[in-house]
């Protein structure tokens, strides 16, 4: 290791570069079950096959990292999971070790049988001649279920009503008194059904009713404010699923692909086209992926909100020309209600001319962090990265930790320093297309951030 590099040295240097036998694959396991998601490697010399979900790594080579007893390593580089749980759910990587960093990626669904209840909980309805009656049940699983509506009768059997999760029934009378079934399925095992015993009160004679009729002409169409949302604990959180078409069309909340109801500290709010899912006073058994799915006549349609502790990515706001020749300020912000606890940052160096890119190894850092709380949820950080080559162009990335866990690995920051003459390259300047004005700014940003950090260390130690 140099300078935070990996480097191997040339006697250890595989002849043959390894590469991956095995694809990338989407498979679909049901929950409990078992799984093995392949990694066949040719050539792996002495090169290590990393298992890792996101940021967190599973395995290296035979030696298991993950406390997770369900994780194993099977046959050569094989991860097996067993008693597949839903928030297993997620792309698996098989990284190969090497300056490339060469990857595989498997893709796990989570197959959730259906599961089913009926509005009213009890399964008895009693309605008055003339009115209009709404029987509703609510399924949940993986994926979602189709509802199906029957109405029994012993001697010609179950008649089949409805593909919906409601069944509206219009100026009843006795002829509509009886057992009505929903049943739910989604290819998961087997179908689920419930019975509502429906009562008709036929001494009522009902007032004439006015109905409306609209048209539905496709499924509901759904976008999210935002994909993933940042929590913690003790804290209030807002998501929100917008619909756009049909604004009639139903709205379920799922966690985990299991049905939500209001309680205490949840509540639904539909407004317009807008449906939010506020939860108080959040806790850790609120963590998790979250999904809206909107119902009409013609279909469903579901997207998915991820809820985590962990911090956001970071975004990078200083700007890509540095005022020196041999160093760097890079300033960034992150998404964190929790303190940060670790900042890791690598850059590059990156060779280039009109026809040829090719970056150099990367240079880690890990940082004791001393940001500057913006807001409650913000921190802005800056480090000076120094001994750098004068007018080339660099590449940054940053990581950081909380309480919750590493986040996701930030986009790749560009940056570039002076040369001798303190005088921006022709070519240099056409590619990055700053303004003089722009240039003035992020010179005053570059000179006042310090000032800033500086003065809050100075207070810290007082």
């Amino acid at each position: 290791i140099l300078d935070g590099s990996f480097v191997i040295p040339d006697n250890e240097a595989s002849t043959t570069a390894p590469k991956f036998l095995s694809r990338g694959h989407l498979y679909k396991v049901i929950v409990g079950e078992t799984i093995e998601l392949p990694c066949k490697v040719q050539n792996l010399g002495s090169f290590v096959l990393l298992w890792r979900k996101g940021s967190s790594v599973l395995t290296a080579g035979h030696l298991k990292i993950s406390r997770d007893q369900r994780f194993k390593i099977v046959g050569d580089y094989n991860l097996q999971i067993n008693g597949v749980k839903t928030q297993d759910a997620g792309d698996y990587i098989c990284q190969l070790g090497d300056q490339e960093n060469r990857d595989q990626v498997h893709t796990v669904e989570i197959l959730v049988p259906p599961t089913l209840r009926a509005l009213p909980h009890n399964g008895q309805v009693t309605a008055r001649k003339g009115s209009t009656v709404t029987l509703e049940c609510k399924a949940s699983g993986n994926p979602v279920p189709t509802i199906y509506w029957f109405k029994k009768d012993v001697y010609s059997g179950p008649t089949h009503l409805s593909d919906s999760s409601t069944l509206i029934l219009e100026n009843v009378d006795r002829h509509h008194a009886g057992t009505y079934q929903c049943s739910a399925d989604n290819g998961v095992k087997e179908r689920v059904s419930m019975d509502i015993q429906l009562t008709i009160l036929c001494e009522y004679i009902a007032a004439t009713n006015v109905h409306y009729l609209t048209f539905i002409t496709a499924p509901p169409e759904i976008t999210v404010e935002k994909a993933w949302v940042h929590a913690a604990e003790g804290y209030d959180i807002e998501l929100v699923c917008v619909v756009h078409g049909d604004v009639n069309s139903e709205m379920l909340w799922y966690q985990n692909s299991f049905l939500l109801d209001p309680t205490d500290r949840r509540s639904m709010y539909p407004h317009d086209d807008r449906y939010s899912l506020i939860i108080r006073n959040f806790q850790p058994t609120d963590f998790g992926n979250y999904s809206c799915v909107a119902d009409n006549a013609l279909g469903r349609t579901k997207k998915y909100i991820e809820v985590s502790g962990r911090p956001g990515p970071a975004d990078f706001i200083s700007p890509a020309l540095s005022g020196f020749l041999d160093h760097y300020n890079l300033t960034w912000t992150i998404e964190s209600i929790p303190p940060l606890d670790e900042i890791k940052l690598l850059y590059r160096r990156l060779l280039m001319n009109e026809t040829y890119q090719h970056p150099g190894k990367w240079h880690e850092y890990h940082i004791k962090p001393i940001p500057i709380r913006t807001d409650g949820t913000h921190f802005l950080m800056s480090y000076v990265v120094r001994n750098l080559e004068h007018n080339a162009v660099y590449e940054a990335i940053v990581q950081a930790k909380n309480k919750y866990g590493w986040n996701e690995i930030s986009d790749i920051h560009q940056f570039y320093t002076r040369n001798h003459d303190l005088l921006l390259d022709i070519d240099m300047e056409y590619k990055m297309g700053i303004s003089s004005s722009e240039k003035r700014s992020f010179k005053l940003v570059g000179l006042i951030l310090p000032c800033l950090l500086l003065m809050y260390h100075l207070l810290l130690n007082v």
